[in-house]
């Protein structure tokens, strides 16, 4: 049991948040396209792949795991788009940094959201059983180069107004 739910439960909670993260994440990616604070779509996303991260760490293990070093990594990430956001308004070189940092925490949930998908999704499975096929390279290829365009995008074109950042 974790927080009164079975494992399964939690688990079902987690891959929530995960997919409530991934889909707020490319939701505020694009807003930044347009220039775009997006400020509920920003607290959604950063507060659901936070939770994911966090969560991540209270599934029994007995060791260091990749998805572990992910969340690390993630974990960081966010809290410098956190303070970029909310601390320092997106001003100067807060502006890039938040870009860079919220589209790396975006891309690590997704990755690992692929990882998941070729792991337990009885179409996919069988397509990468030891995850180093070529759809499987190809799908996370094709989410690095997706989220590479998007920060690029993003760093021209996510020049938001000097207006109040609303938490």
């Amino acid at each position: 049991m974790i927080f009164g739910l079975s494992l399964s439960g939690f688990t079902t909670l987690h891959v929530l948040l995960s997919l409530i993260g991934i889909v707020a994440g490319v939701v505020v990616a694009f807003g930044m396209l347009g220039a775009s604070r997006l400020p509920g779509w920003t607290a959604l996303f950063l507060t659901s792949t936070v939770l994911t991260s966090v969560t991540g760490f209270m599934f029994p293990f007995t060791r260091l795991l990749p998805s572990h070093v992910f969340a690390i990594i993630s974990l960081l990430a966010l809290a410098v788009a956190v303070l970029a956001y909310y601390v320092f308004r997106l001003e100067g070189l807060w502006r890039w940094l938040y870009i860079l940092s919220a589209i790396l925490a975006l891309y690590l949930n997704a990755f690992v959201g692929v990882v998941q998908a070729f792991q337990k999704l009885a179409f996919l499975a069988p397509l990468a059983p030891t995850q180093s096929e070529l759809p499987f390279v190809v799908a996370q290829l094709a989410l690095l180069v997706l989220c590479v365009a998007l920060g690029g995008l993003a760093l021209r074109s996510f020049h938001p107004t000097q207006r109040a950042v609303t938490p």
